[in-house]
């Protein structure tokens, strides 16, 4: 049986660092879903991007999804609102997994404004997104200055302890 464990959290929070970590960490067989990614499949979009938020969710959810039906872990690496997840995780027979990374909001800023890539400078924007993170106490990590090799492991913990299961 596969499983799909969701690395959400606001902008800036450090979810790729972390599912990168924990990918590597992952018995196998696993997978790493970078949500990201999903944004270049719209070559010709005819909406704005918050618009089509939902239906790149609902693709890479899905994509997590056919992985963890195939026996996977899958790591789904996005800023996925717990709202979406719960509409999302009833669809499908595996375990969902879910952790929120949330640092603080200045924490947040400073990261998205520090990348190598996609750099933010004015953080106003996400502050909205950012409050949009809140979760049961049992799915968020705050992580503001902890590695994320310590953050992977706890989280490695978590999973194996059932913590983190959303549906």
């Amino acid at each position: 049986m596969g499983a799909i464990v969701v690395i959400s959290g606001p902008v800036g929070a450090g979810k790729t660092t972390v599912a990168k970590a924990l990918a590597d960490t992952a018995p196998p067989p696993a997978a790493f879903v970078e949500g990201d990614d999903f944004w270049f499949m719209l070559v010709k979009p005819d909406r704005p991007r918050h618009a089509n938020f939902p239906i790149v969710m609902r693709a890479m959810f899905r994509a997590a999804a056919a992985m963890a039906a195939g026996g996977y872990e899958a790591i789904l690496d996005f800023s996925m609102p717990p709202a979406f997840l719960k509409a999302a995780a009833v669809r499908v027979d595996d375990p969902v997994h879910l952790v929120v990374l949330k640092p603080t909001l200045e924490v947040c800023a400073a990261r998205a404004a520090n990348r190598a890539e996609g750099v933010i400078a004015d953080y106003a924007p996400y502050r909205e997104l950012y409050e949009m993170f809140d979760a049961e106490a049992r799915h968020v990590i705050q992580n503001d200055d902890a590695p994320a090799a310590d953050v992977a492991a706890a989280i490695r913990e978590g999973l194996t302890a059932d913590r983190f299961r959303f549906a």
